[in-house]
Order: C-alpha cells, then sequence, then structure tokens
C-alpha cells in the first residue's frame, strides 16, 4: 500500500486545492481493499457444559467472495468448518469466568487475520448438539434457553465412551406430583433391567438418571426406560408412567473403510476423462453427522488419474496410457472423514490399474530385406525364416502375424505360413523352380496382425525377399505332363496314334534318351522304347471295363543315360463306333391274362454304343413268326407286343429284330409266358380230378385189405399163447451159441428145442442142474414147479414129461441145453405167432410217475422170478430174430 501511494505526495504548500477531492476516493478504495473480509472478534453464549456437536457460532464470510480461506481454532475443542460454522468436537464445559479462544483465516496470499471467539455462560441451560446446517448465518448464535423440567422432559444425550470416573449424572427426573406427596421411583429397561444389564441406574432418593460404563453407539444408539412413581407410604402411582429416551451421541471412533476390490482394468490410449471404476468406503459412525462423512483423494498418480473427492470414481487424466510402456499402474488412495478435515480420521489403500492391450502396433520385419538361395527342381521345403517383432500382448489377435506374398509369387511356386510359437514367418517351396527359366525372382511379403490396427493410420509393413536359383542336373522332361490323343474303338493293330518324347533341359536333346511303360491296364498300346512311339496293340474297346468316361490312360517313363527319369501320362479319348447292336433286355416276360382285355408286355431294349450309334430303336417281327402276334413301338427304348387274339395259356417263343439309328441290329427270341397273375406273378397250374373206373377199384381194394386186416387182428389178440418162464438162476452154464445159419443146424433138432408143456401142467419154471446122470440128476436135486395158481409141485413129476425125450445124449450137457431150450422154445413160439410188433413188449417203457411208497409194491411180471441166469437179453433180440425163429420152430 505504501508503493501505491508513493506517486500521489505533494509536497506542502504546492498541492492544489482540487487534488484533495481526487486522492480522497482513491485511497478510501485501496484501504478497503486492503482490509479482512472476516469479523476480528465474536462473542457468544454457551452452557456451562457443551455436548460434542453443538455449534457455538459462525464466521461471517459474505464479504470474500469466491475467496477461498482456511479457518483452524487455536482451541482443540473447537473447530472451523468451510463455511465458518464454529462447532464442539469433544465434551467441554466453560468456567463462570467464560472462556476465550482464536480462529486463524489464511487467504491464498498468505495474509493472515485473527479473530478472537468469547465465550460466557449461559445460566440454567443445557447445551444441546445440533445439527449442521440447521444454524442461521450470523456471526453469533446464542445457546438454546432450557425451559422448566416437567414429568415429560425431552430426550437425554450422552456422549458414546465416555472416559471415567463413573458413574456420571445425566439428569434428575422429577414428577410434578412430587410436590403434593412424599414420592419414590422405579425405572426398567434395556441398559437396567434388561440386557446389557448394569449400564443405567436412578437414584432413589435424588431421582438422578446416572451412567456407570463407557456406551458404544454403534453397539447401542439409543435406550428407552419406563419410570414409574409411587406414593412412598401407600404405595400408589402418583403419575402416569414415563418413557425415557437417552440418546448415545455419536463421536468420531471410527476409521473409514474401503469396501470392494481396489483392481481396475481399462483399454491403454482411453481418452482423458474415461472413468475407470468407483472406490467404495464406508464408516460405522452416526452417518447423520459429519463423522460419517468421507473425502476421497489421491496420494500418488495425480498426474495420470483423478478421483472424485465426494464420489469416489476414478477417471484419467491423460490420454497417453500405453500398455508397452507400463501395463500397470498402482495409485495410493486415501479417505478421511470429517469430510477430509484435518482432524479427521484416515485409511489409505492401494489400488491397481492394469491397462488391457490394444491392436496399437502393427509387426514389423527386423531387416529390411531378405535374401535366399534354392536349388531347383526343389519341392515342400523351408527355405527361408522372417522374423517380426510386435510390441503388443504375446499369443493374443494383436500379437499374431499373418504373412502374405504380395507380390512376385505370380505362378505360385511360394507359400509362406506363420510359426505359433515364434511368430516368424516360414517360406517354403510349393512348386520347383527351373533354373533354364528362372534364375532370379523377388517376392513382396506383408505382415499383418489377426486384429485390425486400432487409432494408428500406419500401413502394415512389407519386406522384399530375393530367391537365386542354383542350377543342378536334372533329369529328362517330356514337353507336356499329359499327352492328350484321340482313337476310335476298334482301331486296327500296329496303327501309330501318336508319339510322347522327352528331352534333357541343359541340352535340348532327345538323344540317348530311352521309353517304358508304368502302367498298361489292358494292354492295347506298344510303346517304341528310343523313338517314344504309341502304336496299337489290342483291340480298343470304349465299352471296356478299362475305360472310364470314355478315357483310357497309360503312364510313360523316360530314362536318360544318368539314369535320371521323367514320368508322364497319356491320356487316350477313345471314339466311339457302331460296334453293338441293340439287346433285348430280360428276353423272358409273362403275360399276365385278364378276362375280358387285351393285354400285352413291353419289350424292352439297349445299346452300349453311344447316339447315333444307339436309340431310338426300330422294333419288329422277324421272318418266321407265326403271325399270332403284334408289335408297336411305345418309346425309343422300349415297344409293345401283344397277341392278335387271346391265346391260351402256355409259353411262346417269339423272333424279334431290333436296330438302331444306323440300322445295325439282329434276330432275337423272346419268351413270352401267358399264365394267369396274382401281384405280377405266374400263379400255379389248377389241378381237376376226374375219378375212372381204375380209381374206384383201388379204392374198393383198399377197403377190403383193411377189413381183412381187422380180422386178423381180432383172432390174434383173443388167441392163448403158452408161455414158459426158466428160472436159471441156479444154473450158470447156459450160454447162446453165434451162429450165421439161419436154418436149422445139424445138431439141432426141433425136438431138442421144443418142450412141450400140457394145459394141465401150467406155467412154471425150471430149475435144473447137471449131475453126471439121469439117477444122479434126480437125487441130487428135486426140480421145483410152480403151476399157473402158484403152486409149487414135485420135481419128477416135470422131469417124467419130458425124460423120455432125452435117451442118447449125455445128461450133463443135456442139462445145460434143455434149460436154455426151453427158455429159447417159448420165445421162438412168441416170434412165430406174434406180429411185427412183438420187440417192443420186450423193451423197457416210460411211464407216468405216480409216487413213491405204493403198499402194494410192483405188480409187473418180472417181479415174480428171480435171476434168469443172464438171459435178459433174450427180451429185446428185435425182429432180427424172428428169422432163426421160423427156422428152428416146428410148423
Amino acid at each position: 500500500m505504501r508503493a501505491a501511494l508513493r506517486p500521489l505526495r505533494i509536497q506542502a504548500g504546492t498541492m492544489a486545492p482540487g487534488y484533495f477531492f481526487l486522492i480522497c476516493p482513491i485511497f478510501m478504495v485501496l484501504l478497503r481493499s486492503a482490509a479482512p473480509c472476516v469479523p476480528h472478534f465474536i462473542q457468544a453464549t454457551a452452557p456451562q457444559k457443551i455436548m460434542a456437536g453443538y455449534v457455538i457460532s459462525k464466521v461471517d464470510l459474505a464479504r470474500c467472495g469466491s475467496k477461498v480461506l482456511q479457518l483452524k481454532t487455536s482451541d482443540p475443542d473447537f473447530v472451523v468448518l468451510t463455511d465458518g460454522t464454529v462447532y464442539a468436537i469433544h465434551v467441554t464445559t466453560i468456567p463462570l469466568g467464560g472462556r476465550t479462544f482464536a480462529i486463524w483465516a489464511d487467504d491464498p496470499v498468505g495474509q493472515r487475520t485473527k479473530i478472537d471467539v468469547s465465550l460466557s455462560q449461559a445460566a440454567s441451560q443445557v447445551g444441546t448438539a445440533l445439527t449442521y446446517g440447521h444454524q442461521p448465518a450470523v456471526s453469533s448464535i446464542p445457546a438454546r434457553r432450557r425451559s422448566k423440567r416437567r414429568w415429560s422432559p425431552l430426550p437425554f444425550h450422552i456422549q458414546e465412551n465416555g472416559t471415567p470416573p463413573f458413574p456420571k449424572d445425566i439428569d434428575q427426573i422429577i414428577s410434578d406430583s412430587s410436590v403434593n406427596h412424599s414420592v419414590y421411583y422405579t425405572i426398567s429397561g434395556p441398559g437396567i433391567t434388561q440386557h446389557p444389564l448394569g449400564l443405567f441406574s436412578l437414584d432413589p432418593s435424588t431421582s438422578m438418571l446416572k451412567v456407570h460404563k463407557p456406551i458404544d453407539r454403534e453397539e447401542y444408539p439409543q435406550f428407552k426406560f419406563l419410570v414409574r412413581v409411587f406414593e412412598e407410604f401407600t404405595h400408589r402411582e402418583t403419575d402416569r408412567p414415563l418413557t425415557v429416551t437417552v440418546n448415545v451421541d455419536d463421536v468420531n471412533d471410527n476409521r473409514p473403510m474401503f469396501v470392494g476390490p481396489l483392481l481396475f482394468a481399462m483399454q491403454e490410449q482411453s481418452s482423458a476423462g474415461t472413468v475407470i471404476g468407483k472406490i467404495s468406503a464406508t464408516d460405522m459412525d452416526d452417518p447423520q453427522t459429519i463423522h460419517a462423512k468421507i473425502k476421497f483423494s489421491l496420494l500418488s498418480g495425480t498426474e495420470m488419474f483423478h478421483i472424485g473427492p465426494e464420489t469416489g470414481v476414478l477417471i484419467t487424466r491423460t490420454a497417453h496410457l500405453d500398455r508397452e510402456v507400463k501395463d500397470t499402474h498402482f495409485v495410493v488412495v486415501q479417505i478421511k472423514d470429517m469430510n477430509g478435515a484435518y482432524n479427521g480420521l484416515q485409511s489409505t489403500a492401494t489400488a491397481t490399474i492394469v491397462l488391457k492391450d490394444i491392436n496399437d502396433n502393427p509387426p514389423t520385419f527386423i531387416k529390411s530385406s531378405f535374401s535366399v538361395t534354392v536349388e531347383e527342381n526343389k519341392m515342400d521345403a523351408l527355405i527361408l525364416r522372417i522374423p517380426v517383432e510386435d510390441k503388443d500382448l504375446a499369443r493374443t489377435a494383436n500379437w499374431n502375424a499373418i504373412f502374405a506374398i504380395t507380390k512376385g509369387n505370380e505362378n505360385g511356386n511360394f507359400r509362406i505360413e506363420t510359426d505359433a510359437e515364434t511368430n516368424n514367418g516360414l517360406l517354403y517351396i510349393s512348386k520347383p523352380l527351373d533354373y533354364e527359366r528362372t534364375k532370379q525372382q523377388r517376392l513382396e511379403v506383408l505382415a499383418k496382425n489377426e486384429a485390425e490396427l486400432v487409432g494408428r493410420p500406419t500401413p502394415w509393413a512389407s519386406v522384399l525377399v530375393d530367391v537365386t536359383v542354383v542350377d543342378v542336373d536334372e533329369g529328362p522332361e517330356f514337353s507336356v505332363q499329359n499327352l492328350l490323343l484321340r482313337v476310335k474303338e476298334n482301331v486296327p493293330i500296329g496303327t501309330l496314334i501318336g508319339t510322347y518324347q522327352a528331352t534333357d533341359p541343359e541340352s535340348r536333346s532327345r538323344k540317348g534318351i530311352n521309353y517304358y511303360k508304368l502302367t498298361d491296364p489292358a494292354f492295347w498300346i506298344d510303346l517304341s522304347a528310343t523313338s517314344g512311339d504309341l502304336r496299337i496293340s489290342g483291340t480298343v474297346d470304349r465299352e471296356s471295363s478299362f475305360v472310364k468316361d470314355d478315357v483310357y490312360n497309360i503312364t510313360v517313363k523316360a530314362v536318360d543315360a544318368s539314369s535320371k527319369s521323367a514320368t508322364g501320362t497319356v491320356v487316350i479319348h477313345i471314339e466311339d463306333v457302331n460296334d453293338n447292336a441293340p439287346e433285348i433286355q430280360p428276353k423272358d416276360l409273362t403275360l399276365c391274362q385278364t378276362d375280358g382285355m387285351q393285354t400285352f408286355v413291353r419289350v424292352e431294349a439297349e445299346d452300349k454304343d453311344l447316339s447315333p450309334f444307339s436309340g431310338p430303336f426300330t422294333f419288329e417281327l422277324a421272318d418266321g413268326h407265326d403271325g399270332r402276334w403284334t408289335i408297336t413301338g411305345f418309346n425309343g427304348t422300349s415297344a409293345v407286343l401283344q397277341p392278335v387274339a387271346e391265346l391260351p395259356a402256355g409259353i411262346y417263343d417269339i423272333p424279334l429284330t431290333v436296330r438302331d439309328q444306323q440300322g445295325l441290329g439282329e434276330e432275337q427270341t423272346v419268351t413270352v409266358r401267358i399264365c394267369r397273375c396274382a401281384y405280377g406273378e405266374c400263379l400255379p397250374p389248377r389241378r381237376w380230378a376226374s375219378l375212372d373206373w381204375w380209381a374206384i377199384l383201388a379204392m374198393l381194394l383198399a377197403l377190403v385189405l383193411l377189413l381183412l386186416l381187422c380180422i386178423f387182428l381180432a383172432l390174434t389178440c383173443t388167441t392163448k399163447t403158452k408161455d414158459v418162464f426158466i428160472d436159471g438162476s441156479l444154473d450158470s452154464g447156459g450160454v447162446l451159441l453165434k451162429s450165421n445159419t439161419e436154418g436149422p443146424g445139424e445138431e439141432v433138432s426141433s425136438i431138442a428145442l421144443r418142450a412141450p408143456i400140457s394145459e394141465g401142467e401150467g406155467r412154471g419154471v425150471v430149475k435144473a442142474t447137471a449131475a453126471g446122470g439121469t439117477e444122479s440128476l434126480q437125487q441130487r436135486e428135486e426140480m421145483m414147479l410152480m403151476d399157473s395158481a402158484g403152486r409149487r409141485v414135485s420135481g419128477a413129476d416135470a422131469w417124467a414129461a419130458y425124460s423120455g425125450r432125452v435117451k442118447h445124449a449125455d445128461m450133463s450137457a443135456y442139462a445145460i441145453w434143455e434149460t436154455n431150450g426151453l427158455y429159447l422154445t417159448k420165445k421162438l413160439e412168441d416170434f412165430a405167432e406174434k406180429g411185427e410188433d412183438r420187440y417192443a413188449d420186450d423193451v423197457l417203457h416210460v411211464y407216468g410217475f405216480e409216487g413213491r411208497g405204493s403198499p402194494p409194491g410192483s405188480v409187473g411180471c418180472c417181479s415174480d422170478f428171480g435171476d434168469d441166469g443172464g438171459l435178459q437179453f433174450l427180451d429185446t433180440l428185435g425182429p432180427k430174430f424172428r428169422a432163426l425163429a421160423e427156422a428152428c420152430a416146428t410148423k
């Protein structure tokens, strides 16, 4: 200000009178601009006890305009907000003599102004915390006065996390009825009679409500008690029950905390102001107070990132975030409650920002050009690796290279691929190079990415590749790899159809080259070994199975003097000639008879030749037909054949002639079968049965024979047969001798084999033993017989019955034969008198199972006898034994 007034100084006695009036306004303006915009003194009243959050006053900043001041207090129990509000942050008191402190206001240019604050105690007032934003904008606000205590008091306030000593008085609870009565009080509710116990109490004598422990507002923000008042002597309630509310006022005792992940991702090269993400935080303090108001700020990375102080939204401040320079950024984020005030609680954390890759770098070749040397005739070989570099993220579409040959590969001799591991280009020979034709070739190779470039107009990079072809000693070469010839079928053998020759690519000479056939499936072609001439050696048939689509191929090999070879193919196109007549297929036809309708069959023909040597065909009846059939054309390959009049069923052979367009044809015979049909197939012929007198006579004769057979069976079943059973249990010498003679032998007579037994003797079993003579035989053992009634008879009677017939034979041998003879006689008579089915009665039969444990036991014939001496086989001899029986038995 002194420098500004210095040019206006005027010496005394020299100042003009009008100058004074000019200088005074300027001086007043300068003084006003230099004066502070805040008051120098604030005076306010407050209760003796001030609770945390109580608003004391407000600094008037209206004259400061847009100027931003930093306000600080010298008293740690009070703070000043940016809008000038002064409030208590701790529970404090004002002594009777008052309390003073200073507020310092610093402007942006560094000028500091001191504001003196004087607080005086307001009598009979209780300090109550006021919510920020509800106070009038005045320089001094008096504290609110408390009305007279009534039975319905306002809610009480206590500060959380109170410090000892305890208990602490909260306030008195006094009922109006205490004026007229001697009363006492009771209190109940959480904190006293309910969980949590022991926090509060009510002094019965003074009715003072007290707190006994520190209370955490985040756990118990409010308590409600029920207070009742009773007359001391009658214990009668003197007033209505009162609900007392105690609110626990918040103090800033919780730091803000980060919520959610702090990892973010964004694309590189994003524009400034791009939203990266939002950082969330929370504070457990009372959200209605400034204790829970969080302010966000960055402690690092501020040159590239910015965070919203109120929202926590993280954004970019630059458009040059390059992943290839730095792919991950770490920024330290601070959160502070009390809206960022210097005495607020704070927390810090590191947020990670990962840059995602975009294709902002094309692949580049490490060299400006490449060169390679290749031998001629080399094929499917890797000849060059072309390395490239790409700064984008490896093994992604932004990094993977794609190569293309843009120039110099018009003949397709080269191909290029990408090595998936190294991302290099791999140049291959796909077709052999010929030194005699091309000694050097220049290629242009382009490299690009799978993904398109982003944000750069730079074109894809290209590089030149020079390929030098090296000459090698080559084998012969055919003038054309595939020689095409045209030959008509059936051409005469020995006809020259062409020449297939090879030359030496270096000398262009055909000398010293020999030719060989590698393949000739039908052996139709003869190849000259020295000249390469091709001649017909067999009958060329276009319709042969060796010909495919009118083409027949042979393979030829040429070999020079150095044993180098070349292979070529001769493609022979066989032209058709009219060498095949039409043929009827099939030749066996069926004509179905239909009553009252004219029927027909269709004759089909085919020709192996091509047009014009094939259809349409001409059908006609050949010479020598019987005139009972007619034929008319149906289409180009078939005709309708039908009888002139209705013909009986049978098989007919019809001669036909079929000709093609050129008149080539031959006579063929078609066999037509006329019959009655069902579903297109001939039915079997009907057979009509007619009986003549011979058939009737045969039927009568059969009936007579059947009647005679029945009579014979009836007579046979009623004839009684004498059965003789021989018990051979006492004799072990009887055997059956083998004999091939079917007539009576010289040593055997019918008398010796038969032992007729009279009807009175009955059926029985003879037991005999040989003892050397008649007398000894009778003396040693008496024969026992059983009659038909089962009674035993004397053996002497049985012996007398047939002893007279044996006079000249040896008695010991005769005894053996007699025993066997009786058994054989019985069998012979049975086979002689009974039918052919007799053998079936002498075998085992299968019967239904009727249970076990029958009381009568078995009633079979065999249960009446004991051992038969080993002659059981005679029961199963069968019908073949009948011949022997008929020869030996007496007729």
